[in-house]
């Protein structure tokens, strides 16, 4: 929240007490300044647009430093409407286009998406792909072939891949054993891949990091994505759509003019044209 505004006189509000016994509406006035009455209505709206760090905060909290902050800052309104410059006037059109701007595609973005909507886009995105083989494999990365030809030898003898992992891979798996875990088609380099083979240890492979010799561990096949697990990855795809939809019908309906005018970009840091 904005620090209260400080320093103001406020002589000239006057409270105007509201019944215990009266149902409040939002025209309920809770403070008068010079003539503009502040109400119900205005204190709620200044709610619902606090970040939401200060959303939490007690009610009561937020009723009194709220009603303040619009007191005061009515009173120093009311005292700037009085000398307003073209510059204010260009800056309060500006402020008033992005508020209602912004308010249109917030209520355009967060309307209700129905179960059918959901559905309908899970099926669009996700009906139609098939399970995907996934590979958990260990390998030893070596810099020649002559080593990885070795490390094939030691392990036809009887040596612990895990261990040979440890001990002579180059590779960030080493440490573990080599262990790569688990990997889609594609994510490992052409050569590495056509050599994955259940249980079986590879011949020498190459790739551009060296010589590996190379386990596959086990495969599975890995379904799609359930609805509930990507609902909210469809909620703000079909949101961010219908906002761009709005856009896109709100620019082709709006009767645009463009003069065809030639103007040095640099105008828009002349604050002399709006110094009047």
């Amino acid at each position: 929240m904005k620090k209260y505004l400080a320093g103001v006189a406020l002589s000239a509000i006057i409270a105007l007490p509201v019944s215990a016994q009266d149902t409040p509406t939002a025209d309920t006035v809770l403070a008068s300044v010079n003539g503009t009455e502040i109400t119900l209505g205005h204190l709620i709206v200044m709610t619902r647009m606090l970040p939401p760090q200060f959303q939490d905060l007690p009610d009561n909290v937020l009723f009194d430093g709220l009603l303040e902050q619009l007191v005061q800052q009515e009173a120093l309104a009311s005292l700037a409407a009085q000398d307003m410059g073209r510059q204010e006037e260009l800056g309060l059109e500006n402020e008033r286009r992005a508020f209602l701007a912004a308010t249109l595609l917030d209520r355009i973005g967060t309307a209700e998406i129905t179960e059918a909507e959901l559905q309908a886009e899970y099926d669009a995105l996700y009906a139609s792909v098939e399970p995907q083989m996934e590979y958990n494999a260990s390998h030893i990365l070596v810099e020649t072939e002559a080593e990885a030809q070795a490390l094939i030898e030691e392990l036809a003898a009887g040596a612990d891949f895990a261990e040979l992992a440890e001990e002579r891979s180059t590779g960030p798996s080493g440490p573990n054993g080599g262990q790569l875990g688990w990997f889609g088609a594609g994510m490992m380099v052409p050569s590495f891949e056509a050599a994955l083979e259940v249980g079986e240890v590879s011949a020498p492979v190459e790739t551009q990091f060296g010589w590996h010799v190379i386990v596959l561990n086990d495969t599975r096949e890995q379904e799609p994505p359930g609805l509930e697990q990507v609902r909210a990855e469809l909620e703000e795809g079909l949101r961010q759509a219908r906002v761009e939809a709005a856009m896109t019908d709100v620019m082709e309906e709006a009767e645009i003019v463009r003069p065809e005018i030639a103007i040095d970009p640099s105008v828009i840091r002349a604050l002399d044209l709006v110094a009047e």
